[in-house]
């Protein structure tokens, strides 16, 4: 026997943001677009609506991910899900003129075309309020750079699934240091064959094990740098 249909315009705010965490975790899109409207309709602004609603939403769903209780098909149910209250948000945000956390270039590595992973990150990233954009597949280093000049990011994110591409991350970021401008960024590898001795031996900033670490890294390492959060002990300067 199926559970009865929740009737959202019914719940009191605190009641129906705590749905919608329930909605994203179960990747119900047409529900969390649902509750974005009515939060809206009530006069919450987009802010607040992206920050507790949706961005503590996809924490959670980050959380489990991160934990092994929820899997990648999950996740990409989640994000779409959110994808569906951002569609609702992204104008609105646009006319307050609200400040993205900051920005992310992001794509997978020369030689490597998998793309999934690096589609969970970007995906936690925009959740957390970054304007994120994604190369794609398959950059080499000129593209990296290209990407860098042409949108001034404050964080470079490089993924690769293989060991035989991986080393190229490497390559990226002595063309970084050959064209002076390797300290602008911060450079956040990843991907099944990455860890945190490689990340050291490349000269990125932080090795993530998985999209929801990638989000909460790149907010402390834009925050950090920016001045508005100490640094961690024994995190990455």
């Amino acid at each position: 026997m199926s559970e009865p249909e929740i009737d959202l315009g019914a719940l009191a705010d605190g009641e129906l943001v705590e749905q919608m965490h329930d909605d994203l975790y179960d990747g119900l899109a047409d529900e969390v677009a649902e509750g974005t409207r009515i939060l809206l309709g009530r006069g919450w602004d987009a802010q607040r609506v992206l920050a507790e609603a949706l961005v503590e939403g996809m924490r959670i769903v980050g959380v489990d991910f991160r934990d092994g209780i929820l899997f990648v098909p999950e996740v990409l149910l989640a994000a779409n899900a959110m994808k569906a209250g951002m569609a609702l948000l992204r104008p609105l945000l646009a006319e307050t003129g609200a400040p993205p956390v900051g920005k992310v270039v992001i794509g997978t590595v020369k030689g490597d075309i998998h793309d999934i992973g690096k589609n969970l990150v970007a995906m936690m990233l925009e959740g957390a309020g970054f304007e994120v954009v994604d190369i794609g597949i398959n950059n080499d280093a000129a593209a990296y750079l290209e990407a860098l000049e042409t949108h001034r990011p404050d964080v470079l994110g490089m993924s690769a699934l293989l060991t035989t591409t991986m080393p190229y991350m490497k390559v990226v970021i002595d063309a970084m240091v050959e064209r002076g401008v390797r300290e602008d960024y911060i450079v956040l590898v990843g991907g099944a064959p990455v860890n945190e001795e490689f990340s050291v031996a490349v000269g990125a900033d932080a090795y993530c094990r998985d999209a929801a670490v990638a989000a909460e890294t790149a907010q402390r390492l834009v925050l950090q740098r920016r001045g508005s959060a100490p640094a961690l002990e024994g995190a990455p300067a």
